[in-house]
């Protein structure tokens, strides 16, 4: 991946939502002006959702979702919509698409997104083949909703410009405001950036959040210097006044935090994403119910990459090791990856996030409001370790300056 790259992760995510045969497919098409989905008569050509990423101009780097039929059915077709309802927890935009009078569960749809504070646009496809009859039709869905219905035609372009402004007016208040380093260091200051260069890190490469933290520094004109933990004290002999904010990996918390002088400024990575992917308050308060965790306490750790483990991997080997070394053997701790994260947190006494480089945010805020819901406390790697080591009070949170 290149800096100039943008992830799928850091892209708006637009999801469109509706029956088989609604038209979703032939709408990505349209809008991303490409044969991007395959489109087709026959009930149930999307199965798993598609995805495709593309600049909108005023909005950004953004990514289309289409997924299956919410009527599909049999075996297979609940499974295709699970992965409707995943793609739906994932989504910042939701375009609902309506087909005829029969409205009741498109209207649910629209719901649970209101519900979960996600906007969500309504709209009518095909209105080429349609007629007065889809006008009247169009009129009856605006007045089940109380808003107004996006028409459109694929085949003709039509409406396709009014859709994307509506998108534009839709875009949450702050999607443009949201940075990875502003809540820690202002612009144009000095940085500091520690890498370690394990096994965990990809041959000839920076690891994603790494990547994505330089690139928006270099973007604030901050002044950007970066070495592995072994060469620390040589930067900063050769430094001729401590940096604003020094950056770490977060299984490097301790040895950093020893070797820098006293009042430096300390964050990690995994703590910038706390707050840039997540609930940072939440997850100091999961920090803060983890240290009072009895020593039976079960505990679920997630990941969201689905890699094959290493040696010394941090959520398998690292972090799990560190809970034990304080308390005990008797902790009863599960690892989920990538989507897998169960329902029914109900047997957790905690759980323990990664720093979601690979998810987007509205994904892992569905998290956050599950754990919320049930009542279970949640944290994330960097702020859990630097609680477990003692020196969270010591590190820069992202609501500082």
């Amino acid at each position: 991946m290149s800096l100039n790259d943008t992830p799928r992760a850091m892209r708006l995510h637009i999801g469109l939502f509706g029956r088989r045969n609604s038209g979703k497919s032939s709408l990505v098409n349209a809008l991303t002006g490409q044969q991007v989905a395959t489109v087709s008569a026959v009930p149930g050509t999307t199965t798993d959702p598609v995805y495709k990423s593309m600049e909108i101009h005023g909005i950004g780097p953004v990514v289309f979702v289409d997924t299956a039929g919410f009527d599909d059915e049999g075996t297979l077709g609940e499974l295709r919509v699970d992965k409707t309802r995943q793609a739906a927890k994932a989504t910042d935009i939701a375009l609902v698409l309506f087909t005829d009078e029969d409205m009741e569960q498109e209207l649910r749809w629209l719901a649970h997104f209101r519900q979960r504070e996600i906007p969500a646009l309504a709209v009518l496809s095909r209105m080429d083949e349609r007629g007065e009859a889809g006008e009247r039709l169009a009129r009856r869905i605006e007045a089940k909703t109380g808003q107004p219905v996006l028409r459109v035609s694929a085949t003709e372009r039509q409406g396709l410009e009014l859709l994307r402004e509506e998108i534009m007016r839709a875009l949450p208040e702050d999607y443009r405001e949201r940075t990875i380093t502003g809540g820690v260091v202002a612009e144009g200051r000095h940085v500091l950036l520690v890498m370690p260069q394990d096994i965990q890190a990809p041959k000839g490469r920076l690891i994603l959040p790494q990547v994505q933290t330089l690139r928006e520094l270099l973007d604030r004109k901050c002044l950007v210097s970066s070495c592995t933990t072994d060469r620390l004290p040589a930067m900063l002999a050769a430094l001729r006044e401590a940096p604003d904010l020094v950056i770490t990996d977060s299984q490097a918390f301790r040895i950093v935090h020893d070797t820098l002088p006293e009042g430096t400024p300390l964050t990690s990575f995994s703590v910038l994403f706390a707050a840039y992917k997540g609930d940072i308050d939440f997850f100091v308060q999961g920090a803060e119910a983890l240290l009072q965790l009895p020593g039976d306490a079960r505990i679920l750790i997630a990941e969201a990459c689905t890699h094959k483990p290493l040696q010394e991997d941090i959520g398998r080997v690292k972090l799990p090791r560190l809970l034990r070394r304080r308390f005990g053997d008797a902790l009863d701790i599960r690892i989920v990856s990538g989507r897998d994260f169960p329902q029914d947190l109900a047997p957790y006494d905690l759980v323990i996030h990664c720093g979601a480089c690979m998810f987007n945010r509205q994904y892992v805020l569905s998290r956050v409001s599950a754990c919320r819901a049930q009542g279970v406390p949640m944290t994330n790697y960097g702020v859990a370790i630097a609680a477990l080591l003692g020196i969270l009070p010591d590190v820069r949170l992202p609501h500082e300056m």
